[in-house]
């Protein structure tokens, strides 16, 4: 049986004829949005478990939440734990409510009043709850993928945006038990200098190797920093490197070292790349040792996903969450710029107005023709036309330039009128000696 609009039978038996209507098909939108909207005021969500086993679904066995006040984090573990066969869920509505409601608006004050309202009736409980129920478990889900998304950007940006500690040679230490702490000695450029492993928590003995085999590379390179990575085992490293510390007479300090995706980076195509003589494992230590020296020139060369600072991420549709870090991480680098002569091409792809074929044009040109010593010398880079330069040069900066403004935010179409603003409004020359004590 269906239940149509008693005011449009015709269209609602013409489209039975002709086998175009379907299930809430037939219940015209006054009907439709008045339930939903009933259902979202007054539905309840429930959840129960489908097996005795303990698991970390546990809060959700006997679970139950007014739809108006559910949270986001709640809905995405609902739909995990159903997905897994876990826990069952569903969401409810008084019966008698939701059929006073569609009484009143498909029963007619006919003849056949009894039968339309019985088929009302029949239509609710096989179709039309169903059919709702479906459509209210889809729109959580959309707001709650939409608040996870938003809540992994929020995470994401300042990470990227924490302050680079550059210009000293820095230790990274990648901690672990079973494989041990692997280590890096990069210089203030990021160029690997050294490499080993210790095992400082393979009792006291190797603690003590470790801090002496330690204490014989910050010497020897000169390290001022120890970046120490904040996984397995990273107290333990904690522990000898301050040991290390004071056995070295001071004058070095650590930081712990977010690591989360060095892994995947050290595994990773672009890994294997740039340290095609290095282990897996120590490529890890030399992530370890760029992030504390600048962080975002790092982190971009990690997929955003992999980072892990948001909940969730594999249950969210791929392609926005992409969308959205992406574009997080291409703001960041726009609003720091970047260093034309020392970026990676990874960090030069997220430059606005670069891809990954003109990012590695600009490396190529750089080591060929030596550094670039003017923003207008970017033209001469292979496939980097007029319009991709205007839309990354302001984002490029040049230290190496004889001009200061190649080294701000400035766009060269503005700088015309940047120097007029500096020789009329402030009364300084437009010359490098004078106006590049106030310049950024």
């Amino acid at each position: 049986l269906y239940i149509v609009d008693y005011k449009d039978d015709a269209t609602a038996f013409n489209g039975l004829k002709k086998g175009t209507i379907e299930g809430k098909g037939v219940i015209n939108n006054r009907v439709s949005n008045h339930l939903m909207k009933m259902l979202e005021k007054n539905g309840i969500l429930r959840s129960a478990a489908q097996t005795e086993e303990d698991s970390v679904y546990r809060l959700y066995y006997d679970f139950s939440q007014a739809l108006s006040k559910l949270q986001g984090h709640q809905v995405l573990a609902l739909n995990r734990g159903e997905r897994e066969e876990i826990l069952k869920v569903s969401v409810e509505m008084d019966r008698e409510t939701a059929l006073v409601a569609l009484r009143r608006r498909v029963v007619p004050g006919r003849a056949a009043m009894e039968f339309v309202k019985a088929a009302a009736e029949d239509a609710y409980d096989r179709l039309i709850a169903p059919s709702l129920e479906r459509e209210v478990r889809s729109d959580l889900t959309d707001q709650a993928n939409e608040g996870a998304i938003g809540q992994f950007a929020l995470n994401l940006k300042p990470l990227l945006m924490q302050p680079p500690v550059k210009g000293f040679v820095t230790m990274g230490l990648d901690p672990g038990y079973r494989m041990g702490c692997k280590v890096a000695v990069v210089d203030p450029t990021g160029k690997v200098l050294d490499t080993t492993v210790v095992y400082p928590t393979h009792g006291e003995r190797g603690k003590n190797e470790a801090i002496d085999k330690l204490a014989v590379l910050i010497k020897k390179h000169k390290v001022a920093h120890i970046a120490i990575g904040n996984g397995t085992a990273s107290r333990e490293t904690e522990q000898m490197a301050v040991e290390l510390i004071r056995k070295a007479g001071g004058g070095v300090s650590y930081a712990i070292v977010n690591e989360a995706g060095a892994s995947v980076y050290s595994a990773s195509k672009l890994a294997a790349e740039e340290f095609p003589e290095f282990d897996v494992n120590l490529r890890s230590a030399v992530s370890i040792a760029r992030r504390l020296q600048d962080p975002l020139a790092e982190l971009v060369k990690i997929d955003p996903k992999s980072i892990g600072v948001g909940q969730y991420q594999h249950d969210m549709p791929q392609a926005r969450l992409g969308e959205a870090l992406d574009g997080v991480v291409e703001d960041c680098v726009n609003a720091v710029g970047v260093d034309v002569n020392t970026a990676s091409a990874p960090l030069l792809t997220r430059v606005a107005g670069l891809n990954g074929t003109t990012a590695k044009n600009i490396v190529k040109y750089r080591e060929d023709n030596g550094p670039f010593t003017t923003r207008k010398q970017i033209l001469k880079v292979p496939k980097l036309g007029p319009k991709a330069f205007e839309q990354c040069a302001g984002f490029l900066r040049v230290p190496e330039s004889k001009s200061p403004l190649d080294n701000t935010a400035v766009h060269p179409e503005s700088y015309a009128a940047a120097e007029r603003l500096l020789e009329e409004e402030l009364g300084v020359p437009a010359q490098r000696q004078h106006y590049e004590e106030i310049l950024p």
